[in-house]
């Protein structure tokens, strides 16, 4: 497909991801003080007072310092506990695929049993039993968002084992992890790659989900921390958590963007069915 990453949905998703991203990156210099700090009168409404100009909630913080360090925390939670959930999805995935047999039968059923478990509950029990923080936020969220990239890297490795070149391979003597780093996994990157855009966009709203039922870290400024806040003043200050429930909103929606996006450019099927000509 030419030109792939001018479809709209990459160039909105990215352009959202960007402005994040920006936010993050500038949050400490925009707004160098402790956001967590009261800087004016509760309850000023966006636009009321041109020093903070997206209002203060209800205990006078500057909201929109909030949301610029409430985005690097999601970011840092979103992609270091996607991170984790690769490193151990991929590792099971990859021995239960390439060893098969009783490897198999085992991974698959340890894999089996944390599917059986609700990821957010088991968080939430993790979370609560190491006391809350960004650290343990992110292992939590890792350790149960594992288990659809072992069974999808499974799924490859086991089509990919049987094809020529990995059979070449074992001809000429290659050992096991040339088979497995050099050989199938580089050829079964596509999925998990679509996937990563997923893992994280579910870890942003699990962190933002643990932060509003006060599990988050109470030292960092978190966008679920901010609505958990607001929701006693939902119905005189609505603002205090429709703003960054508006931004965890737009930050999901541009990571599933972009993960359909690539998985259409990156899916031959797709491909295919996009170059055939339509059936008169």
């Amino acid at each position: 497909m030419k030109r792939w990453y001018l479809q709209p949905s990459i160039v909105l998703g990215g352009g959202v991801l960007a402005v994040v991203l920006l936010a993050a990156l500038f949050a400490g210099l925009l707004f160098p003080g402790d956001p967590l700090d009261m800087v004016a009168a509760p309850y000023l409404w966006p636009g009321q007072d041109a020093a903070t100009p997206l209002g203060t909630d209800l205990m006078g913080r500057d909201l929109l310092a909030g949301l610029f360090h409430g985005a690097r925390v999601s970011l840092l939670v979103g992609v270091s506990s996607a991170l984790l959930a690769l490193t151990i999805g991929i590792a099971v995935g990859a021995a239960a695929g390439f060893y098969r047999g009783r490897v198999d039968a085992v991974l698959t059923r340890v894999t089996g049993f944390f599917q059986t478990i609700p990821a957010f509950l088991l968080a939430i029990v993790l979370v609560a039993v190491l006391t809350p923080s960004i650290g343990t936020i992110v292992f939590a969220l890792g350790v149960t968002a594992w288990t659809s990239i072992a069974r999808l890297v499974r799924a490859e490795f086991i089509s990919l084992r049987e094809r020529e070149f990995v059979r070449a391979s074992v001809a000429l003597g290659a050992s096991d992890l040339h088979l497995v780093f050099r050989e199938i996994l580089p050829n079964a990157w596509t999925p998990v790659i679509v996937s990563t855009g997923l893992l994280v966009a579910n870890a942003i709203l699990s962190e933002a989900g643990l932060s509003f039922l006060g599990l988050g870290d109470p030292n960092q400024v978190s966008w679920g921390s901010m609505i958990g806040l607001g929701r006693d003043a939902l119905r005189t200050g609505w603002y205090m958590t429709a703003l960054p429930g508006i931004a965890i909103v737009l930050t999901v929606l541009a990571l599933n963007l972009l993960s359909d996006a690539l998985n259409a450019a990156l899916n031959p099927r797709l491909r295919r069915a996009r170059r055939a000509p339509p059936v008169l």
